[in-house]
């Protein structure tokens, strides 16, 4: 036990390395932008204020967004979610795959679910104990179930889910800023040095040039680290745009979510407009603020699988035909409705007529760490 304890904490000790290297650079970066470019380089006052002032706008932003996306806590299923007492003694007690689904379905009849495993089966986590809401995975990494994951980062040491995505996309984008900003700013000084200042005296340099000094190497390096950071930051900050846009988590892009209707990658889709607001909010003027504006509560969310004549229709037909099995009504994706799916009640009668039906295979692991490299 005393090992395996040492190992885990030392596990999460070198968890921070990453964290800790990109705070170290952000550092340097502000103290060679800051002392040895705008104070100790720029001779004109105007420019150095005007730098100043930018600079810092997008590096409170920057750190912002950053420390929010690091220390918000991963969201977790509610308890709702837990299976009874007595159900979860019966669940772990019982040897049958078989058995165990039908303990699921019917903890499952009160819940608002509507993704499936690939087989078919209810979507239990048995490290956590918990029936896994709609767009919930568990991380190996962070030992958890998260509400709507996308992946487990390394240079946040965190995972990266409903509570903290506007964050991480925020991040991103102002991280974007920051290199981008650095890099413009500091090019023409980093051609002056470069080109005209290589002598080692500085009385070589021509008049009304920047003398050779310490600041050289400062300047120089800081384009080449910012070069650097924006490219890898710039593909993954489009590819998350392209995300968001399409309603996706990085889990989802590789595996679509299964409906009772089967797969469907664009299950969550509602349009770009729609889209964007469930991870910024309805507010436009909070959208670009490092504040939790998204919507929902993380366990239920809206699928564009059904439309309002696909509900009125399989409303009609379980009441006037409650022996017909769940899977007989027909439901076809449309592509302009965005209603939410079946009401619970209805879904409730859709669990017992196919529980009665059929025994579904047994639940598949669902264990996943997705690590973003390069820039996140």
């Amino acid at each position: 036990m005393a090992p395996t304890h040492v190992l885990r904490c030392c596990q999460r000790g070198l968890a921070w390395i990453p964290v800790i290297f990109i705070a170290l650079v952000v550092c340097w970066s502000y103290y060679a932008y800051v002392v040895e470019l705008c104070v100790l380089t720029i001779p004109s006052i105007g420019e150095k204020i005007v730098y100043l002032i930018f600079f810092h706008i997008s590096f409170i932003l920057f750190v912002w967004s950053y420390f929010k996306t690091i220390f918000t806590q991963p969201a977790n299923p509610s308890k709702e979610f837990c299976l009874p007492k007595a159900e979860k003694e019966r669940y772990e007690k019982e040897g049958r795959p078989e058995s165990q689904q039908e303990i699921l379905w019917r903890a499952a009849t009160s819940l608002p679910l509507y993704t499936r495993t690939g087989a078919g089966a209810i979507r239990y986590c048995d490290r956590c104990q918990v029936i896994k809401p709609d767009r919930c995975h568990h991380c190996s990494a962070c030992d958890m179930c998260v509400l709507k994951m996308d992946h487990h980062c390394p240079w946040v040491n965190n995972c990266v889910g409903f509570s903290n995505y506007k964050f991480f996309i925020l991040f991103l984008a102002y991280s974007l800023v920051y290199c981008l900003f650095i890099a413009a700013t500091v090019l023409q000084y980093f051609i002056k040095f470069w080109t005209l200042c290589r002598r080692k005296s500085a009385e070589n340099c021509p008049k009304n040039e920047l003398p050779d000094s310490h600041a050289k190497f400062h300047v120089l390096f800081l384009f080449f680290v910012a070069a650097m950071f924006c490219i890898s930051i710039l593909s993954l900050f489009s590819y998350h745009l392209w995300l968001v846009g399409k309603n996706r988590s990085t889990i989802e892009a590789f595996r679509a979510p299964v409906f009772r209707s089967g797969s469907d990658k664009n299950g969550f889709s509602l349009g770009f407009r729609k889209n964007m607001a469930q991870v910024f909010g309805d507010q436009k003027k909070y959208w670009l603020l490092p504040v939790f504006t998204s919507q929902g509560d993380g366990l239920t969310f809206p699928a564009r699988l059904v439309n309002a004549a696909d509900v009125e229709q399989a409303a009609v037909t379980l009441q006037s035909e409650p022996s017909k099995s769940a899977d007989e009504i027909p439901v076809s994706p449309v592509t302009e409705a965005q209603n939410r799916l079946l009401s619970n009640d209805q879904h409730a009668n859709n669990i017992g007529d196919h529980q009665a039906n059929h025994i579904l295979k047994p639940a598949e692991s669902e264990t996943i760490t997705i690590s973003m490299e390069g820039g996140s």
